[in-house]
């Protein structure tokens, strides 16, 4: 059999491609844009992609929960939080994951920038299963049938709220996510290689940054997993979630000796 060496190179193209992760995903801009979300090439039958992150700091690190695996910070947190009270839970609150909503989506006006990863919260995300779930709309994301979709942004300084505020709205009529079928086939298929984008640390490492982040001295808090502005929970529907600041902060001096000492109790015997 011969090779197909156009398909080879090109993803060859991709995975070089996947140094500079910036260009992988998607933010909205101030105004509205409108996007197509397009069937992940990984699980066509379904693009929502559910990830969880930590911000502590100025950082932004993959959760293990993201793949079902042990993540010592939350199990922190959840140490933190005990039995406890309100003041317990508010302590334990910053180290516990944000969940964060991954879609693959072509932005209108920039088609030549291909396949990129938008990134919102759980009032983005509910907004756009209550569209597919009305029988008025249906699948918005049929490659044939479905609806590009209108994205609002307002960012923190425009807005009424202390948060940046982005709102969805389906087009009303339906069109094909694109005439050219050679097309088609690019985005569904051509798309970032998703687990190359966010650097995945051992518990281990996530157990050294933390000692780190809690070290009332400002040790370096270690390397981040993904560009912080590329995925900070700073729009509207992260409010109930508390969104994690955006220049690095740490815990107030007055609890630091506290959550330091439950820290050394906490994982005393893993280094015993």
């Amino acid at each position: 059999m011969k090779l197909d060496m156009d398909a080879l190179r090109a993803k060859l193209d991709r995975f070089k491609n996947q140094g500079d992760r910036s260009n992988s995903f998607w933010r909205p801009t101030e105004g509205k844009q409108v996007v197509r979300i397009v069937p992940w090439s990984e699980r066509p039958e379904n693009p929502f992609i559910e990830m969880y992150f930590h911000y502590l700091g100025n950082r932004t690190h993959l959760s293990p929960k993201s793949y079902g695996k042990p993540d010592p910070i939350a199990e922190f947190g959840e140490h933190l939080r005990g039995d406890g009270g309100k003041d317990a839970w508010q302590q334990a609150k910053p180290f516990f994951p944000k969940l964060r909503t991954l879609v693959p989506v072509v932005v209108r006006g920039e088609e030549d920038k291909g396949v990129r990863f938008w990134s919102f919260g759980k009032t983005v995300l509910v907004d756009l299963l209550s569209f597919i779930d009305d029988e008025d709309y249906g699948d918005i994301t049929d490659i044939e049938t479905g609806r590009d979709i209108v994205v609002d942004y307002t960012p923190e300084e425009k807005s009424d709220t202390n948060f940046a505020k982005t709102k969805v709205r389906p087009k009303p009529n339906q069109s094909p996510l694109s005439d050219d079928d050679e097309l088609v086939e690019k985005w569904t298929t051509d798309q970032p290689v998703f687990k190359s984008l966010f650097k995945e640390h051992t518990y281990e490492e996530l157990k050294s940054f933390l000692e780190r982040y809690l070290d009332p001295e400002g040790s370096e808090s270690g390397p981040s997993s993904v560009a912080t502005e590329t995925l900070s929970p700073d729009t509207e529907e992260e409010e109930e979630e508390t969104p994690a600041p955006k220049k690095s902060k740490k815990p107030a001096k007055s609890t630091v000796d506290k959550v330091a000492a439950d820290f050394d109790t906490m994982f005393a015997s893993d280094d015993d």
